[in-house]
């Protein structure tokens, strides 16, 4: 597939480019050229430029991959229904991440308290993260989320549940951004398939 790609020189871009033209993609800069004639496009940008490039995507036609969080995903899902093109939205896209926020909600049904860490690297944007608050999602309730920003970090989450004598930790490590390649992959994948409107969660694909 020809794959635009948002971000292309950017901390995930740098890594998932080259992934992709190994799998056999052919990897345009979402900018310029731009998404005319691709097949799909990706987005690693920052949170505030996510929707004026869905906006390019939905003009053309093109089925739009995000792996940016903090944007708005009730408008990105109205105008994609309006366009009738597919969109697919993960807050991460690794598949141990997908895990664990799997096994965090298992696990809060026996437990009767759960709070949250999240660490990343201090270029991240948005606190808390996008993986965190889909987390508290899951678990359901009011989920304190605590956020560590600081150099060093990739992307990183503790679940700590607690109950009488017993703590519970479920803890997930990204220490490179290629942990990430897999599931865009699915993503590329499947999101031509997926209902116009935005589709949110890499659990949908798994």
């Amino acid at each position: 597939m020809r794959i635009a790609l948002f971000g292309l020189t950017g901390k995930v871009g740098s890594a998932l480019a080259p992934a992709l033209e190994r799998a056999g993609h052919e990897v345009v800069d979402g900018r310029d050229p731009g998404p005319a004639a691709c097949d799909v496009a990706v987005d690693f940008t920052r949170p505030d430029a996510v929707l004026e490039n869905a906006a390019t995507c939905l003009a053309a036609g093109v089925p739009f991959v995000v792996g940016t969080s903090g944007f708005d995903t009730a408008a990105l899902d109205g105008r994609a229904k309006d366009a009738g093109v597919p969109c697919f939205y993960a807050p991460n896209f690794a598949i141990g991440a997908v895990l664990m926020m799997r096994f965090a909600e298992e696990a809060a049904a026996a437990f009767p308290r759960a709070e949250i860490v999240e660490l990343h690297a201090d270029t991240k944007l948005d606190a808390p993260s996008g993986t965190a608050r889909a987390t508290a999602a899951r678990i359901g309730g009011e989920v304190p989320i605590h956020s560590v920003r600081l150099p060093g970090l990739v992307a990183h989450q503790e679940v700590i549940l607690g109950g009488p004598g017993e703590i519970l930790t479920i803890r997930h490590d990204t220490t490179s951004r290629e942990a990430f390649v897999p599931g865009v992959l699915r993503a590329i994948d499947a999101v031509r398939s997926l209902p116009p409107g935005l589709t949110v969660g890499l659990d949908a694909l798994l």
